[in-house]
């Protein structure tokens, strides 16, 4: 009995240091770095300006919306985001197949070979970048760069609990191969 407690108490504690990790070390914007697309997970404020910021900063010259909503047109997107009808039809592709971070993942890999592309910089918001990274890298071909940007928000602490706990099931299903 005195193990098992043991055993309780240690998972605990490696539960509660980790979640003061992952609330107190939120991943942070990327720097100048250049890359040959940007790829933004649609779902939390400023992902989309941050993308758009990117390509008029010339920092990427593509850019995909993952996980739109099958409703929405490109000119109602275009409109919305003020985004000039020669750069919608150059370099700004909207994905809908997804439906979560994990669809994220499957539709930017299935995008990133498509386009040739061997460098990209993800955007989501700070809570989210984690699991999307990992959710991203999981699919991609290996040497394909990831550079994380995340946009700053002031999560409440119900979002930081409930992403932390998404985070670690999107790890152990990993260790199990889904």
């Amino acid at each position: 009995m005195k193990t098992f407690r043991n055993i309780a108490a240690t998972l605990v504690m490696v539960w509660a240091l980790g979640f003061l990790w992952f609330t107190v070390s939120l991943p942070q914007p990327a720097g100048d770095e250049k890359t040959d697309a940007v790829i933004v997970a649609t779902g939390g404020a400023g992902r989309i300006a941050q993308g758009l910021a990117v390509l008029d900063q010339g920092l990427a010259p593509r850019m995909l919306v993952t996980g739109v909503d099958p409703e929405v047109t490109p000119e109602e997107f275009a409109a919305e985001f003020e985004v000039r009808p020669t750069q919608m039809d150059c370099c700004v592709t909207l994905g809908f197949m997804a439906v979560d971070t994990r669809g994220n993942g499957t539709e930017a890999s299935s995008w990133v070979e498509q386009q040739q592309i061997r460098s990209i910089r993800l955007v989501t918001t700070d809570w989210h970048m984690r699991r999307a990274a990992r959710e991203v890298s999981r699919r991609l071909p290996d040497n394909v760069t990831i550079v994380r940007d995340a946009v700053p928000s002031a999560p409440s602490l119900a979002s930081l609990f409930l992403e932390y706990h998404k985070l670690i099931a999107s790890f152990i299903a990993g260790l199990f191969g889904y």
